[in-house]
């Protein structure tokens, strides 16, 4: 298997250093950045599996660093912050990170968010299959069941709940789930979300009061998470 090159984007030698020698020691490719415009051209010129971005850096920062690479490139950006505010983790969100990282971070939760996100961006890979005793979901097949029984879903249902299946696990803005699901230009349209997502609830949840699948990020968006073992046993027994 070839080993994943990962970007990362400093300003800092002594950061950039320390990320090296960490990523490097677990088996990837490393190349620097000093800056959001050289990292810009050094991702035309290399294309990098991951990006980790730094947010503070002066000239370009990097969340406009983010926007502009998001016009040219899928390629998996995890941001690397100081602030860990709601509104900070929207901002880094939006502007087209897959995921954010806040600093001090440790080792193993930074490298468990990139294996996360390059199996994600893993290309030919086939799209997630979700099976639960309650819930079967086949992205491939358009095909939604509830304890076995098949569940119909409108075009804009099912397409807000793959865009959340694919990230299982990620919180999505509403403006990402928005553009993604109406277009670019209806960002801003976040009650068609909501009485979409309320929708699908009703369709797919056993309790619409505590949903165990398609959770509320409050101030921020949804997320769509598998329950653990633990609470499916708990909620067989109730059942």
């Amino acid at each position: 298997m070839n080993k994943a090159t990962i970007l990362v984007v400093d300003d800092e030698p002594q950061i950039r250093r320390v990320l090296r020698a960490t990523l490097s020691s677990n088996a990837y490719d490393v190349i620097e950045a000093k800056s959001g415009q050289e990292a810009i051209e050094i991702a035309v010129r290399e294309h990098p599996d991951l990006i980790l971005l730094d947010v503070n850096m002066p000239e370009m920062s990097g969340l406009e660093t983010c926007s502009k690479m998001r016009l040219s490139f899928s390629t998996p950006i995890i941001m690397v912050t100081v602030r860990n505010s709601e509104q900070d983790k929207i901002l880094a969100l939006d502007s087209g990170a897959d995921d954010y990282v806040v600093k001090p971070f440790a080792i193993g939760e930074l490298l468990a968010r990139i294996r996360a996100a390059l199996r994600r961006s893993g290309s030919g890979e086939p799209l997630p299959r979700i099976e639960t005793p309650e819930l079967s979901i086949d992205l491939e097949k358009r095909s939604v069941a509830v304890h076995g029984v098949r569940v119909h879903l409108t075009p804009r249902e099912f397409d807000v709940l793959r865009t959340l299946v694919v990230q299982e696990g990620k919180p999505l803005t509403h403006k990402r789930l928005l553009q993604t699901v109406w277009g670019p230009d209806h960002a801003e349209e976040t009650e068609n979300l909501r009485v979409v997502i309320n929708q699908l609830r009703k369709k797919i949840e056993k309790d619409l009061a505590h949903p165990r699948y398609i959770l509320t990020e409050p101030w921020l968006g949804y997320r769509f998470q598998l329950p653990s073992l633990a609470s499916e046993k708990r909620s067989r027994r109730k059942s």
